[in-house]
């Protein structure tokens, strides 16, 4: 948890001197694709907030509403993230992009357009290329944040690949971090070439096609994290494979002759919850009974650490 909220705090002052020096740009500079990057930079700085706060409301002691905790709070504020970034950043990018384009702007050809304007002495577009090379340095320490957090994730559980990561982890503040942080190097990255490009031809298509894709970028990843949050949000169980070594293991455990029912849901940030239905062997003596359900409790706990709580129930 704590390296989770590191990530997301290098990511809220990265997210929140980037979205000054890109409205700063787009003021002196009048550049879509540079509205379109303040859009997503803003909407980034307050995704962060809304992140701390589910860390941070997600940490409250159980009590008799929540007897589990509030550890889904965090699932509820990334899946919150995910819709600001396709409601606010993607859509504004689109639909500013798309209206520079469908005005005619972008057909003017280049003996008609006039260079981006000047700033006291100097040229415009290079406070946009400084601007965007800033951000670009910001945007890759938040990154370095989050990747190493994930790689962490990745050795600790043997995943192989950041698609397998994204698709099982349950730590969503950190993806919805690294996710965000991508995004914006990949934003960034579109920007500059887009003013570059309008910047040597004279044609604005380069720069408002940039705000376009921007907007698409952020509007497709956004939909993935709702989608990856929404699983957990409806209680994802274990992955089939890791469930099937645990059952394994309360099955050939000592005095047991059936594993009746086997579940396991996820009600927190790595934070899994067991319950087994098992079927002693009618000879055992109460006192071994109760030794034996908390071996296999113990044994479960040592198996994955991800497990908190663990119910045996035995069955007739």
């Amino acid at each position: 948890m704590a390296s989770s909220k590191s990530v997301v705090l290098a990511a809220l002052v990265a997210n929140g001197a980037i979205a000054v020096l890109k409205f700063a740009g787009f003021l002196l500079t009048g550049s879509a694709a540079m509205l379109s990057e303040t859009y997503h930079s803003i909407s980034d700085t307050g995704n962060q907030v809304f992140l701390l706060i589910g860390i941070r409301f997600g940490a409250r002691d159980p009590t008799r509403a929540h007897p589990f905790g509030y550890g889904k709070a965090q699932f509820f504020y990334s899946f919150l993230v995910s819709v600001l970034l396709f409601g606010i950043a993607g859509w504004e990018s689109l639909t500013h992009g798309y209206s520079v384009l469908a005005h005619g702007e972008a057909h003017v050809s280049s003996s008609q357009t006039p260079p981006l304007p000047l700033v006291g002495a100097v040229d415009g577009v290079y406070v946009n290329y400084a601007v965007l090379l800033g951000a670009i340095g910001f945007e890759s320490y938040a990154f370095a944040k989050a990747y190493e957090a994930i790689r962490l994730q990745m050795d600790e559980h043997g995943w192989e690949s950041f698609r397998e990561a994204f698709r099982k982890t349950t730590d969503v503040t950190t993806l919805t971090a690294l996710t965000e942080d991508t995004i914006a190097l990949a934003g960034a990255g579109i920007a500059l070439f887009g003013v570059y490009l309008t910047r040597q031809t004279g044609d604005p298509v380069y720069d408002a096609t940039a705000a376009v894709l921007i907007g698409l970028l952020l509007m497709g990843f956004a939909l993935a994290l709702a989608w990856e949050n929404k699983r957990l949000l409806l209680g994802e169980s274990l992955i089939a494979p890791e469930e099937a070594e645990l059952r394994e293991l309360v099955a050939e455990s000592d005095g047991v002759d059936d594993v009746v029912d086997f579940r396991t849901v996820y009600f927190g940030p790595e934070q899994l919850l067991v319950t087994a239905d098992v079927a002693f062997d009618p000879d055992l003596e109460t006192e071994t009974l109760e030794r034996t359900v908390d071996a296999i409790e113990d044994a479960l706990r040592a198996h994955n650490s991800q497990i908190e709580k663990v119910y045996v129930e035995p069955e007739e």
